[in-house]
This record gives structure tokens, C-alpha cells and sequence, in this order.
């Protein structure tokens, strides 16, 4: 069994009950962020790219729990000289920790830290956890190798649909037929103007192709059970 949170953009919160993997916590300056930084806790921090709105907290929570950031190699490296610590990965590598194990997969989308610093390729992943398998395609356009996720049997798939500076809601239901994945969970909307959509509509569409899923508001979770 494992609980998944909504924090608010693309920040979110997963846990077996052991576990605790907070994902592009992007708290401070979130106008639709559920908690501020410092009440999240975690064990694990996982990146899928630089930009500052996944970025976000990462360096500050890691230094307060002591929780390693895993990521691409360019952004652990950076990382590590604001005083966080990571492990630093590439595409196709796994990551093995207590209660589970994440795979990396290619993302469709820039990367790079508010500086104008490089960040290293955009990337998204599958989590195993609490025996449930979770697909997190990070900021992304739609591309035919999602494909390749199917094989792994996701549980949920997290999908962007903010449009705009990612895949809306129309590709990000191409991508659904491609993965196959038994629920949905839409994330990086309605935090800026230019990402405005519909989630529940969105759900509703995904519902038409046999995947079920919720629209969760900041704060909300659901239970993969």
C-alpha cells in the first residue's frame, strides 16, 4: 500500500508507511503549495530536472533530514555545492533504497537552474513502492517512447497537463494509451495563468479509455491499495 500526496504544482508527497519520497518540492513561492517546506519530512528527494519550480526546496529540506537528493548528475553536482547531498544518476540507471527502487526515463522538456546554470537532461521515472508501481513523467511533451513504460505494469501514471510549457490534457491522453497504466493522476496546472485547466474534466476524458484517477486539490491523497 502506498499513500500519494498532492502538495501543489508537481510536488508530491509518496509513502509505504516507512518510506517517505517527497518529489520536486517546490513549497516557497508555490502559490498553490499544502504545506511550507518546513513541515514536509523525508527520506529520499527525487528531482526530475533544474528548473526552480521543481527544484524548488530540494537543497534546504535535504539538509534538514538529512534525506540524500537523486537525480541527474548536473543537478546533484549543484546540489552538493549549496550544501544538499544526492546521489547523481543518469537515464535508464536504477536506484535501489529501503522498501523500493526507481528507474529513470527520458523527459521531452529544457532543464536548467534559475541561474541560466545547465541542469543536465529532463527526466521522468518508475517507482516501485509499498509494492505498488508508479510512473512520474516529470515535465514532458508527448513522445512515442513512453511506450517503453508499459512493460512495467504502472499503477498510476502522474502525467503533466498544464499545456504551455508541457503536454496538455489532449497528448497527455495519447500518452495514457501508450503507457496503460490503471490510474491517473494529473499534476502542473492551474498554478500560473498559462497552465489553466480542467483536471476533473481531464479525468473524466481518461475515464473513456478505461484508466481511472481523481483530480486532487493541494493537500489531497489518494491510496494505492
Amino acid at each position: 500500500m502506498v499513500e500519494v500526496r498532492y502538495l501543489g504544482h508537481s510536488a508530491l508527497l509518496f509513502s509505504d508507511g516507512t518510506t517517505r519520497i517527497v518529489v520536486d518540492p517546490f513549497l516557497t513561492g508555490n502559490p498553490k503549495a499544502a504545506l511550507s517546506a518546513d513541515q514536509v519530512e523525508a527520506d529520499l528527494i527525487v528531482l526530475t530536472h533544474a528548473h526552480g519550480d521543481h527544484y524548488g526546496d530540494s537543497v534546504a529540506l535535504s539538509q534538514r533530514t538529512g534525506a540524500p537528493i537523486v537525480s541527474n548528475y548536473e543537478i546533484v553536482s549543484y546540489a552538493e555545492k549549496q550544501g544538499g547531498k544526492g546521489v547523481g544518476m543518469n537515464l535508464g540507471g536504477a536506484y535501489k533504497f529501503k522498501g523500493g527502487w526507481l528507474k529513470w526515463f527520458p523527459a521531452w522538456h529544457s532543464s536548467s537552474f534559475p541561474d541560466g546554470t545547465y541542469g543536465g537532461l529532463a527526466q521522468g521515472f518508475v517507482l516501485e513502492l509499498g509494492g505498488k508501481r508508479i510512473y512520474n513523467a516529470g515535465d514532458t511533451a508527448f513522445f512515442s517512447d513512453m511506450a517503453l513504460v508499459a512493460p512495467h505494469s504502472v499503477d498510476l501514471a502522474i502525467l503533466p497537463i498544464g499545456d504551455h510549457f508541457t503536454m496538455g490534457p489532449d497528448d497527455a491522453l495519447k500518452a495514457l494509451e501508450l503507457i496503460r497504466a490503471k490510474q491517473v493522476l494529473p499534476v502542473h496546472y492551474n498554478t500560473f495563468p498559462p497552465i489553466a485547466q480542467d483536471g476533473a474534466a481531464f479525468v473524466q476524458r481518461a475515464g473513456l479509455l478505461g484508466v481511472g484517477g481523481k483530480a486532487l486539490q493541494p493537500g489531497e491523497h489518494i491510496t494505492l491499495s
